[in-house]
This record gives C-alpha cells, structure tokens and sequence, in this order.
C-alpha cells in the first residue's frame, strides 16, 4: 500500500541527501581548486581561488621529466589485469566450494578466512626478499616488473573474493545445472554457460573492488618498483611532494584529478550490477 509522506519528512530527506553529497564531494572540489591555483600550495588555499591557471593540466601532457601518461597506464595495466585475474580464478575456486562436497572443503574454506586475516603489509620484507632472489634466477619475475606485481595482488585478492563469490553462488539453484546435466552437459559447461551469466552482478563488483584496490595502492608497489618508466600512478605522485611540499601541490593536484577518470570509468560500465552484485549473496535461496 503506497504510503503519502509528508512535506516536511521530504523535506528533511532532501536536506540530509543534500548534506551527504556535500560531504563526499567536498574532497573532490577541494583538490579541483589546488590543480587550478597559480600559487602551488596549499598555504592559503580557499575553495575558490581568486585567480586560477590550466598549466598544471597541460604540464600533465607535455612534461618529459614525470611521465603521467605513463604511469596511468602502467596502473590501468597492473589493476585491469590483476582484477580480471581476481576474477576468474574466484569464480573457479568458488564454484568449486559451492557445487561439490570433497574432504578438506571446510577446512580449505577456513584456511583461506584465516590467511585473509593477516595483511599483505605484514608480509612486505619476505615479499621483497623473495622477488629479490627469484630474480636472480628469472629476470621476468623479480624486482621492478609489474608481472611480479600482479602476482603479489592476486595471492592477496583470492580469500576474500572467493568467500564473497562463493555466498553469491549458493543462492543460484542447483536445479539449473541438473538439468543442463541431463541434457549432456559437463560441470565445466555448465559453469560456463549458466552459472557465469547469472553471477554477472558478483563478477562485476569483485571485478571493480579488485581493480580500486590496487589502482590506488601505495606501499607495495613502492617497495617493489624502482625505475620511473614502471612506476604505477600512485608512486609517480610521490616526487611531487617528497622534499618539496609548498611547489608542486598543483601538479600534485591536477594528476590526481585526471587518474580518477579511470575509476569513475569503471562504475559508470559496471553501475547497474554494483547493488545486486553487494547484496544478494548476503541471503541463501
């Protein structure tokens, strides 16, 4: 039964949407407002600058010295693959968990909640040093390659994102595998043609938290690239404010604005499963 509300509930709604995207994009405009200030500090800055200049965004496209191009799509590379990966070797794993019943399947399960409890960030000096000696034996996989990058994010990514995909498999009914079974189908094909198109919500929202995960991640791939043609975007911006904090904030500013387009990329393709993708592998059918 539809319900009238009041002008005065519609009213405070309004209000308290209104505040809450206020909120979240006060950030955004603020660093809006640091790309376009001549001074490059944020000494003094104010919402809206009283004079204000482009050339921090056409330093972005004709500075030689810090390749922001580059690095873009080094992030872009190391994050879509890494994701992708995520992805489909989630989807394997979990539909395994899901459909079949095999001894270890619980403690498998258990095992992977409990690697997952202990951070990437705490494992940072054998991660390097196991790079560092795998390189000598294969240059491809040791230091200061993104391959060995996406490697590290994967072994990282598989327990909770099995776990997530897993709780979305369980509420699709068996009864649809069954009887493509009978009609001569394998596991693998049934996998492939009905589970994969009805998990499309779930693959797209592990798709997009895996790829904003290391999109925007600092510490590890600080720590594991050091030239400055494979710095991903997040560790290029570090020379604009290491030792030199009041004369390139605007530069700063300007690469941070124009390494989100690939983020908001992202969730414009994949919004319409975001929700169903969140939520229904909360509630078991």
């Amino acid at each position: 039964m539809y319900r009238k509300h009041s002008p005065v509930g519609a009213f405070g709604r309004h209000i308290l949407i209104w505040t809450v995207i206020g909120f979240a994009m006060f950030p955004v405009i603020w660093i809006f407002s640091a790309s376009i200030n001549p001074a490059n500090t944020l000494l003094g800055q104010s919402l809206i600058p009283k004079n204000y200049t482009w050339n921090h965004y056409v330093e972005f496209f004709t500075n030689k010295q810090h390749p922001f191009g580059l690095w873009i799509l080094n992030s872009v590379k190391v994050s879509g693959v890494t994701a992708l990966f995520t992805v489909i070797l989630a989807a394997l794993g979990a539909y395994a968990f899901s459909r079949f019943r095999f001894k270890g399947r619980r403690t498998g399960l258990l095992s992977l909640l409990l690697v997952q409890m202990f951070p990437q960030m705490l494992a940072m000096v054998a991660i390097y040093l196991l790079l560092l000696n795998i390189g000598k034996y294969i240059s491809w996989l040791g230091l200061n390659q993104h391959i060995s990058l996406i490697m590290v994010y994967l072994g990282g990514a598989m327990g909770f994102n099995m776990w997530l995909m897993k709780g979305y498999f369980d509420t699709i009914s068996y009864s649809l595998e069954e009887s493509a079974m009978i009609d001569g189908a394998t596991h693998f094909q049934s996998f492939i043609r009905i589970i994969l198109p009805l998990a499309r919500p779930i693959l797209a929202v592990i798709f997009i938290l895996q790829f904003i995960g290391t999109y925007s991640d600092f510490i590890l791939a600080s720590i594991l690239l050091s030239s400055k043609e494979n710095y991903t975007l997040a560790v290029g911006l570090r020379l604009f404010i290491t030792g030199q904090y009041s004369t390139r904030w605007g530069a700063f500013a300007a690469a941070s604005i124009i390494g989100a387009f690939p983020i908001m990329m992202i969730f414009l393709l994949l919004q319409n499963q975001l929700v169903s993708g969140l939520t229904r592998g909360g509630v078991k059918e």
